[in-house]
């Protein structure tokens, strides 16, 4: 089956016909009768769709996670792309199975296998103390904790939802971590990217992953904090790492919020944990300027609606026009590296 549109090419007063992934469906009344709200989604991005009385009469369920074949139109409701959905048809098993799921499911825009050799690379490097290279290679040495690791989502929205999300965040906050503490080299930096390296770890069981990507029972009971604490447990007892420096990981993860009311278990109490705070946040929101200013495109707008988990609409800038380097310090750089190699 042809996929046909894909969400980010939906603009407002355009007919839609293709191929989504229903991600959210719920129910809802109106004036006219009940309603379906549902959120359709493919490898572009998502948006929300509604399906009017007397049309949505004829759905006693549609389950989260199905492939449907959507047709309508689409229209901005309070400065959101929403679809009016005129048919819908939920497919066969027959049909969802042939599907093409790279069609349909966001993934990291970075080769996983190169992000994850890259991880791994960086872990031998780092973890110069044997009991810290113990706990990181017993656990990247366990396929089934690695396979999970590679293709888990960081998130079920905002930032790095998509597979490949979480090894992508854990790994630019690790590099952003060993920056922080080339710079402040007070800083124990093998705790620190301990914690850089398993802050999310319980993100593998929070989240189903697959099309349908949402929160599991113990996600939603638990959360990846504590999650994270338990999967760590076993690797940690056969370490050998000393009881301070595990309490202070442990430390990392669950303060890793920064704010209780942001789902932290406590607030930073060491300076690598508020330098793990600050590098998991800052990545988390450059990664959701990305994407929302991707959505925007290059036909000019250069605001995003609003966002609720900012508190604010972003402003695409304009950008310094790009220069070439002053000869006088291209000289400097070049001389620079000279001295690198004599020593």
């Amino acid at each position: 089956m042809e996929k046909g549109c894909y969400v980010k090419d939906i603009s407002p007063g355009t007919e839609v016909r293709g191929l989504f992934v229903v991600s959210q469906a719920g129910q809802g009344q109106s004036r006219n009768g009940p309603y379906w709200r549902l959120t359709l989604a493919d490898a572009s991005g998502s948006l929300e769709a509604k399906i009017w009385h007397p049309l949505s009469a004829e759905f006693s369920e549609i389950p989260a996670g199905s492939l449907v074949w959507a047709e309508g139109r689409a229209a901005l409701y309070r400065d959101q792309i929403q679809l009016t959905l005129e048919q819908l048809r939920l497919l066969t098993p027959e049909e969802s199975a042939a599907a093409d799921q790279a069609e349909l499911m966001p993934s990291s825009p970075y080769p996983l296998d190169a992000m994850l050799e890259e991880l791994l690379a960086l872990i031998k490097e780092e973890f110069r103390y044997a009991p810290w290279r113990k706990l990181a290679l017993s656990v990247f040495n366990n396929q089934e904790l690695r396979a999970a690791f590679r293709v888990c989502p960081a998130a079920k929205g905002v930032h790095h939802a998509y597979v490949g999300g979480l090894l992508e965040h854990t790994l630019s906050v690790f590099k952003l971590c060993r920056r922080i503490a080339d710079h402040y080299p007070e800083l124990d930096r093998q705790t620190l990217l301990a914690g850089a390296l398993f802050h999310d770890f319980g993100k593998i069981r929070e989240f189903s992953g697959g099309i349908a990507n949402d929160y599991t029972d113990e996600g939603r009971l638990l959360g990846h904090l504590e999650l994270a604490i338990e999967m760590l447990a076993p690797h940690l007892a056969k370490s050998g790492l000393e009881e301070p420096l595990q309490r202070h990981l442990k430390h990392l993860i669950l303060s890793h919020h920064g704010e209780l009311q942001f789902g932290a278990v406590r607030v930073p109490h060491t300076p690598e944990a508020l330098a793990l705070h600050y590098a998991d946040n800052l990545d988390a929101k450059m990664a959701q300027c990305r994407s929302l200013f991707e959505q925007l495109g290059d036909a000019g707008q250069d605001w995003t609606p609003w966002q609720a988990t900012l508190g604010r609409p972003l402003h695409r800038a304009a950008r310094t026009p790009e220069t070439t380097a002053p000869a006088s310090r291209k000289k400097a750089v070049r001389e620079e590296c000279l001295s690198l190699l004599k020593v």
